[in-house]
């Protein structure tokens, strides 16, 4: 895995990021466009298993050009890495190698309820909302990222 610090010296013009939330039912995929100013929800896999999960993210990544995946470690709120935190990162070490792409993790600690708050401020019921909130999550982790490599 590389940090964000190395990940920001090897951007290239025109790539772009995918970010996740990996959750054990479902993962929420997001991406940026290619100036990686703008993150935005694309889709969310049920998660049947590594295999299945590895191909339809092939694809995201082929279709995108894509340098690099962002997953959210969810840290607990005292900072200490728990169970799913290690889960978590075993999963990002073998996206990370399977796919021979650079991966990076960001405390993703809020992001869902970050997300649904977002989606709070607009006019939108309450199962909409839920609806798509893995997709969000993902792509407020990953907004999270593109500013901190934007600034």
């Amino acid at each position: 895995m590389v940090t964000l610090e190395e990940l920001k010296d090897k951007l290239t013009d025109n790539s772009r990021l995918i970010g996740l939330d990996l959750g054990t039912k479902r993962i929420g995929v997001a991406i940026c466009d290619n100036k990686r100013k703008i993150a935005s929800p694309i889709k969310t896999l049920d998660y049947n298993n590594m295999e299945y999960f590895l191909n339809e993210l092939k694809i995201l990544i082929m279709d995108n050009n894509v340098l690099a995946i962002i997953i959210g470690n969810p840290i607990n709120m005292d900072g200490s890495f728990g169970k799913s935190a290690q889960s978590i990162n075993d999963k990002a070490k073998i996206i990370e190698k399977e796919l021979n792409l650079m991966v990076a993790m960001w405390d993703e600690r809020l992001s869902t309820s970050g997300a649904f708050n977002i989606s709070s401020n607009l006019d939108i019921k309450f199962s909409q909302k839920k609806k798509n909130i893995d997709g969000k999550a993902a792509a407020f982790i990953l907004q999270g990222v593109l500013d901190y490599l934007n600034n």
